[in-house]
């Protein structure tokens, strides 16, 4: 790499009762479970070792605003002594009609919009929610703008497993419409680095720090040509 590298760790949300269900949450402001807020400590507790260890670790903390970011994210600032800045920018895609629903739920309530959502069509616009496309567009923008005011600095972003796979389609060049094969795992780290010119992902899925496995839907996808082998991470 070469000039400054800005270095971002990606952080997903701890679990809430809606992921273990695999109800859509989006913009639905859902807290963490118990196994979440105990998945927020243990996450605190390895940046503290870690800051301890270094002396610094990031620059900056940023969340999401809804509360199962900010319940995560605030041992992560505490434990580095930084403020915990909260912005709508990092929120999940919204989901509009499919909020609150699970996606059996969808299907047979919305069955002309669910088999569109099943083509991955990244300019299919949910009612009254986003699209794939206008999400990525959202989220990439909002890092653009974080790689011009805090170029060659190291920033921790807790947000949603909607979140982190636009950040791993920007740093790697995945097409919107491409099955994901990479986990998006609960309280997990994952990090990426920006040199000015190119993208690296340096690590991914870490959760060395929790002490169960970490359920990811896409590790429950049902065997091939089953009915319910959605095409939707289902991480939100």
């Amino acid at each position: 790499m070469t000039g400054k590298t800005t270095t971002l760790t990606l952080i997903r949300h701890g679990e809430t009762d809606w992921n273990r269900v695999k109800r859509i949450q989006g913009h639905t402001d859902i807290p963490l479970s118990a196994e979440g807020e105990h998945q927020a400590a243990r996450l605190g507790a390895r940046v503290a070792r870690e800051f301890a260890a270094r002396g610094h670790l990031f620059d900056q903390v940023l969340t999401s605003d809804l509360q199962r970011a900010v319940q995560t994210a605030e041992p992560v600032a505490q434990a580095c002594g930084l403020p915990l800045v909260r912005t709508a920018n990092l929120r999940e895609r919204h989901y509009g009609v499919f909020e609150t629903r699970s996606p059996d739920e969808i299907q047979a309530q919305f069955p002309e919009d669910y088999a569109r959502w099943q083509t991955r069509d990244p300019d299919f616009t949910i009612p009254g929610g986003e699209s794939t496309r206008a999400f990525y567009t959202r989220i990439t923008g909002f890092v653009a703008q974080l790689l011009r005011d805090h170029a060659g600095q190291h920033l921790a972003l807790v947000a949603h497993g909607g979140v982190l796979d636009c950040c791993y389609r920007l740093a790697t060049g995945l097409e919107l419409s491409a099955p994901r094969s990479y986990p998006l795992l609960n309280a997990s780290v994952n990090r990426i680095a920006f040199d000015g010119e190119h993208w690296q992902v340096l690590s991914w899925g870490d959760v060395t720090h929790l002490d169960d496995a970490v359920r990811d839907e896409i590790n429950d996808k049902p065997a091939e040509g089953s009915s319910s082998d959605r095409v939707d991470p289902r991480v939100v």
